[in-house]
């Protein structure tokens, strides 16, 4: 009997929960149907938000990934800039057996894209004079800048004056031992061979095909810097 009545209570409250759990399956559903979805207008109006905010994100993106390029390539002008003048106050051989030689850089806005480390091993002037032939050839190396970014400007301040010149259509940095003093030439007029025409300091504008720019900056005591513009 004992058993039996047990039994009888099991089966009452299995039979309990499961009623309240049909009740509660069915309450929920009926909420469910009760809630309504989104409109068409909202859901339009979501996805012009999301396209108007990916848009943002993305056009960003690509300008500060064209900001970086443009600070890498203005690094990388002011390396070979230092490397001239590394070489040019160290014993290093140009050509067969020339131990004193100066080096420098050349840029021009004739070929805005390329910039040119060379050897002043022709005139001595302190300017770029090319390959006349081939066995007088100051070409050392020749950089290219690629994906549209290129030289903008060049600038030069006269020797104690702060205003700066810019415009020109060629800036020469040589470096000769055992200084590593900038002989700072502009427009193709030696500074070398007439100190006068020698500049306190010269600027290389770089530009990005966005438009944004930096230039790399040389002292005529040697020191080069980077500046935003």
């Amino acid at each position: 009997m004992r058993r039996t009545a047990f039994s009888f209570q099991l089966s009452a409250f299995s039979a309990n929960v499961c009623r309240h759990i049909l009740h509660f399956l069915k309450a929920d559903s009926r909420q469910l149907k009760a809630t309504p979805g989104f409109t068409l207008i909202e859901l339009l109006v979501v996805t012009a938000i999301l396209t108007i905010v990916s848009g943002v994100v993305l056009a960003n993106n690509g300008r500060f990934g064209g900001l970086i390029l443009l600070e890498n390539l203005a690094y990388d002008v002011a390396l070979s800039i230092r490397q001239a003048q590394i070489y040019g106050i160290s014993v290093r051989q140009f050509g067969s057996g020339n131990f004193d030689v100066g080096y420098g850089m050349h840029f021009s806005i004739g070929s805005p894209a390329t910039y040119v480390l060379f050897a002043d091993a022709v005139s001595g002037n302190g300017i770029y004079d090319g390959c006349p032939t081939e066995a007088m050839c100051e070409l050392v190396e020749s950089t290219d800048i690629e994906r549209g970014y290129h030289i903008a400007d060049l600038c030069a301040a006269g020797s104690g004056s702060e205003a700066e010149t810019c415009g020109l259509s060629e800036l020469d940095l040589f470096f000769k031992r055992p200084e590593p003093d900038a002989y700072i030439s502009a427009n193709g007029v030696s500074g070398v061979a007439n100190p006068a025409a020698l500049n306190a300091r010269g600027r290389i504008v770089l530009e990005s095909p966005r438009g944004d720019r930096t230039s790399v900056v040389v002292e005529a005591t040697g020191q080069i810097a980077i500046q935003y513009l």
